[in-house]
């Protein structure tokens, strides 16, 4: 039996299909009340529990060989986030506690590739760069820096666990829109973008979902591994959509000085309207920060191989279509994996 905390996020419900489409059973981790839509018609066995509370956490952890750890937020806003830290920081330590108590055989733990030290342009990032929590420049970036090596020491307790780093997660099956996923809808709706220069690391979420069961069954115990795509920019992100959409909107890049000077104010409106963030200093400073990033490591080990970028953007496109999504405000500003 495998577990999936955070099964319905994206990289969360994806796997889950990932799982089935390779014959596995498969257990998935719900909040109580949460929205079951991304896993509708998916032959998996769901239990409610939270990852804040350790106890309801033994029914979900029992008889299980795997445990995939994904439930944890994501957020882009600068500035402390006691909700961010405390899910993927004491979430994380309770579902590990649960694993060691359940006798589980293997725990995946999906990380980030953000908890990890920022080096500066021209260095090659690998696995050999270490988790960082005290030079993070986030909430987010932090709480999963201290999560990964919360997992790490769990290894000395004797916890059979491996840890994953995707980069940018973008692909189709993006219930709850991430910020990539977001920004796509948004060109499908022919609305104007506003861009600045930069690129980052993105990988297909279906390249994900595959180098974490690859993870479960190759990787080496106490060992990270990155799970990265292609380097791409924001303009050529547009442009492919614009490309392969046929969809016509209007695209207009913001100077990056005039970018970081509103970013100073976009906080609070971004927390008052509820909107998505999109233009946060943590987000600039991402797409200015060195995105060379290898998944040599995860190739030669796990056998990880990710798809062209562009054939990831073509499919998010006609999934978002054929999922007919609602047009309207992209909100929350903190979402599950």
């Amino acid at each position: 039996m495998n577990l999936v905390t955070g099964a319905t996020g994206h990289i969360g419900n994806v796997l889950v299909r990932t799982l089935l489409e390779k014959g596995h059973k498969v257990r998935a981790l719900v909040l109580p009340g949460e929205d079951l839509s991304p896993l509708q018609g998916l032959d998996v066995e769901i239990l409610e529990g939270d990852v804040l509370c350790q106890e309801s956490l033994e029914p979900a952890f029992a008889g299980v060989d795997v445990v995939f750890h994904l439930a944890g937020l994501i957020s882009i806003l600068p500035g402390r986030d006691d909700l961010v830290e405390r899910v993927n920081i004491l979430g994380t330590q309770n579902a590990l506690q649960a694993a060691l108590n359940a006798g589980v055989g293997r725990f995946v733990y999906t990380s980030s590739i953000h908890a990890i030290n920022r080096l500066p342009h021209g260095a090659v990032i690998d696995e050999r760069v270490p988790f960082d929590p005290v030079n993070a420049i986030s909430a987010y970036d932090r709480s999963k820096a201290v999560a990964s090596l919360a997992v790490l020491a769990s290894v000395c307790r004797g916890l059979d666990a491996v840890i994953a780093c995707p980069t940018g997660v973008i692909g189709p099956y993006d219930y709850r829109l991430s910020e990539m996923g977001c920004l796509i809808k948004d060109c499908i709706e022919k609305k104007p973008q506003l861009y600045v220069d930069g690129a980052y690391d993105f990988v297909d979420v279906r390249d994900v979902a595959q180098g974490l069961l690859q993870a479960s069954q190759n990787g080496r115990t106490g060992e990270t591994y990155i799970l990265s795509g292609e380097q791409i920019s924001v303009r050529k992100i547009l442009e492919t959509v614009l490309e392969t959409s046929g969809e016509r909107f209007a695209m207009l890049r913001i100077p990056i000085r005039l970018a970081r000077f509103a970013s100073a104010f976009t906080p609070l409106y971004y927390r008052l309207s509820r909107l998505r963030p999109r233009f946060t200093s943590y987000s600039l400073a991402t797409l200015q920060s060195n995105s060379t990033i290898s998944h040599a490591k995860a190739s030669r080990e796990l056998g990880y191989a990710p798809r062209k970028l562009r054939l990831s953007l073509v499919d998010t496109v006609a999934w978002m279509r054929s999922y007919r999504l609602r047009p309207g405000k992209c909100q929350c500003p903190a979402t599950a994996v």
